[in-house]
């Protein structure tokens, strides 16, 4: 691990120092007599998340909520109910959440040039402890995630068999073999009740730039071309901030940095090249939505980021823009669009246009999904000779249990850019996902 250096860490420290300070002053100084609009906080009982499903509020939420599954009794043995009572005192004592979660994919492809399978895990640990005004509008918090990606008996992880079919993209987003790594460690902070937050910290920035309701690759599409934006040069977890204005009501702003050399499995690091390196991936983002509850699934926003050149790497600078719109009809339907470009930076796609919809079982216990892409490589990453491509991903989640969903999925490549041997290249998996 590199050592944080003397000057980077007394800026670090100092900023840490005042963004936990700065909103104790506003909360005590705050008139209780007169209270602005209020924005509804979510379910957690601490304060709304700041990103999409799958940042650390949102999935602890959405784990801990009554789940209709198709067995009666949970099919993981042993009687769970004094942990989940655990759980609930620990929160209500002492405002810390967590949750736990192991995620296993198996993939097949039908063509390759190389590997045809690939299976991996991913075991992870992720929380909220609310130390700042608890059941506020004005409630701070320090969110974190750990995680260990590892391959299962495979020589690759499903992340990379997108090369191995010669498809510029991934036919799987977070499971690789990169092992231990910290991917959250960041102040959350709500004021004025919930109209503006910010984090600070080691993020992910793919929890908040250009989410939508099925965005979560634990949980959704496993494809990147469904799964954040595939024109988007977001960078790996690392050092950054970012803010949330509700400007008025139904719209918002949302803008931040971070540092475009995040890595997860040397966070100092991160922190000190942040500093040092001052390459940064910079975003911000206009959008409207239908109500504070339904803010991801009804939502339309526009995206415009840039990412400075990152000189270690060899990766030129770049900008792009990414337009999302989604909309749930009936509580049951959740149909999306979603239009990306990209000039330089590095990103698989220069341009995408991604369409397709979710649909919620009336029972509520599976989601299924369908996803078209149509996409152009990034010529100056692939070669200006690639042909577009176009991708196909529908998949199921059933909940078989309170703590146990699994997922087939099958996915359809058209004209592979990297393989133009290959006319059609389908890729079938399987994902489990157990969480406590």
């Amino acid at each position: 691990m590199i050592e944080l250096n003397a000057g980077a860490g007394i800026v670090a420290a100092s900023a840490t120092l005042a963004m936990c300070y700065i909103p104790c002053q506003i909360a005590a100084a705050e008139d209780t007599s007169a209270p602005a609009a209020r924005v509804e906080i979510s379910d957690m009982d601490s304060h709304a998340s700041f990103g999409g499903p799958g940042s650390v509020v949102s999935q602890i939420d959405a784990d801990e909520k009554p789940k209709a599954s198709i067995f009666d009794h949970d099919a993981v043995p042993g009687d769970l109910q004094p942990y989940d009572d655990f759980k609930v005192r620990l929160r209500e004592e002492h405002g810390l959440a967590f949750g736990v979660d192991y995620n296993m994919l198996l993939q097949l492809a039908g063509e390759s040039s190389g590997h045809t399978n690939a299976a991996g895990g991913v075991f992870r640990m992720f929380g909220s402890w609310t130390v700042l005004g608890p059941n506020t509008g004005n409630t701070g918090s320090i969110e974190f995630k750990v995680e260990n990606r590892h391959r299962l008996g495979t020589d690759i992880a499903p992340q990379a068999l997108g090369g191995e079919v010669g498809y510029a993209g991934l036919t799987a987003v977070p499971f690789s073999d990169a092992g231990s790594l910290l991917t959250n460690l960041y102040w959350h902070q709500s004021l004025r009740d919930g109209r503006f937050a910010y984090v600070v910290g080691i993020v992910d920035v793919t929890d908040y730039v250009s989410v939508y309701g099925l965005v979560n690759p634990w949980t959704d599409f496993s494809n990147l071309a469904f799964s954040t934006d595939p024109t988007i040069a977001a960078p790996d977890q690392g050092f950054g901030a970012a803010l949330r204005w509700s400007i008025a009501e139904n719209y918002y702003v949302l803008a931040g940095l971070a540092n475009a050399n995040g890595a997860p499995s040397d966070p100092w690091d991160s922190v000190e090249s942040f500093f040092d390196d001052g390459e940064y991936f910079k975003h911000l983002e206009l959008g409207w939505y239908d109500t504070w509850e339904t803010r991801v699934e009804n939502n339309i926003h526009l995206t415009l980021w840039q990412v400075d050149e990152r000189t270690a790497a060899r990766i030129p600078d770049g900008w792009g823009a990414a337009f999302s719109f989604s909309r749930k009809i009936d509580g049951r339907w959740l149909p999306f669009l979603r239009v990306g470009y990209a000039d330089g930076s590095g990103a698989l796609l220069e341009r995408s246009l991604s369409a397709g919809f979710g649909y919620y079982t009336p029972d509520d216990q599976g989601v299924f999904g369908l996803g078209l892409n149509w996409g152009r490589p990034n010529h100056e990453t692939f070669g200006a000779d690639t042909r577009d491509q176009y991708t196909v991903e529908a998949y199921y989640r059933l909940q078989l249990a309170d703590h146990l969903t699994i997922t087939p999925d099958i996915q359809l490549i058209k004209d592979p850019a990297l393989n133009p041997g290959e006319d059609f290249v389908w890729v079938a998996g399987l994902r489990a996902r157990l969480a406590f």
